[in-house]
Order: structure tokens, then sequence, then C-alpha cells
């Protein structure tokens, strides 16, 4: 006599609605780990852009020291060519002393983060700048995945780097 070995059709019900509740379970958690990727990420740029700010202002303060007392032109850091306010705050490059644009905060940007730095310009950038408030001290750049627009703010009178989470 042979015995048939195998699932009956009741295991493989029961095994596949098994199979669904857990995933049913696990798929909010893998949806939060990918909000939670973005938000380290938006992170992860607004202390490089904190960062950059330090180490143009530490560079200026050296230059200082050695009687190199001009706010154009940071000589030492990255390409050369940020400009500072009167306190040593990065504004832009090449255009004097003051954030005057959103084209300044575009550069100030590129030329802070330098080599990889997340897209700022084009079809479908990463971030979009704006000038916050309108008040041609701060730089807004507002991320643009998962449709939540958090925010960096680079304050210049201040020397602030601010990143907001929105829910």
């Amino acid at each position: 006599m042979s015995r048939n070995k195998g699932f009956t059709m009741i295991e493989l019900v029961v095994v596949i609605a098994i199979l669904g509740i857990l995933a049913a379970v696990a798929l909010p958690r893998f949806i939060d780990v990918a909000d939670d990727a973005h938000e380290a990420s938006v992170r992860g740029v607004g202390g490089a852009l904190a960062s950059a700010v330090m180490l143009a202002r530490a560079q200026w303060e050296v230059n200082r020291g050695k009687g190199i007392a001009s706010n154009d032109d940071v000589v030492g850091f990255g390409s050369g060519n940020i400009d500072v306010n009167t306190s040593g705050w990065p504004v832009g490059i090449d255009d004097g002393n003051t954030l005057g644009s959103i084209a300044d905060c575009q550069a100030l940007w590129t030329n802070l983060l330098q080599g990889s730095a997340p897209t700022i310009t084009g079809t479908a950038p990463n971030y979009v700048a704006t000038m916050a408030g309108g008040t041609g001290q701060a730089c807004t750049y507002t991320y643009q995945g998962q449709d939540k627009n958090d925010t960096i703010v680079y304050d210049s009178v201040l020397g602030t780097v601010v990143t907001t989470f929105k829910p």
C-alpha cells in the first residue's frame, strides 16, 4: 500500500493565510524604514552643510590671523571662491559680502558641499533653494523626496544651519 506524502489543501490554505497575515503586519514597518532613510539623508546633508560653513569660517579666521583680511574669495577653502560677510560666514561666490539672491544660495550649496552634493538645480533636483522670508539673510533648501518638504535653513548672519522635518 502506498501512502501519498505531501500537503493537504487545508494545510496549504493555512500556510498561505499565515504568510498573508505576517506580510500585512510587516509592511508598515518597511514603509517606516523608507521614511527614516529619507530623514537620515536630510540630517546628513544638513550636518555636512553645517560642517562646511564652520570650516569656511575657520579658514577665514586663520587667514585673518595671518594678515589676509579679505572677505572675498577665502584662500585655502575649497576652490578659493567663497565670499564671507564681516563676521566670516559664507554668503556667496565672487560677488561681494551679502547674501542677495537664490543664485547665491545655489552657489553656496554647490561650493560649500563640493564633490557629490545633492542636486539643487535642473529638472529633478533633490533640493530647491529659496531665500528664507525674502530677507537676504538666510537660504532655505527644501528636500523634494517623499513629498514632505523637509528643510535645511542656513542663516548667514548667525552662521546657523537648522534642519526641520515636516510630518
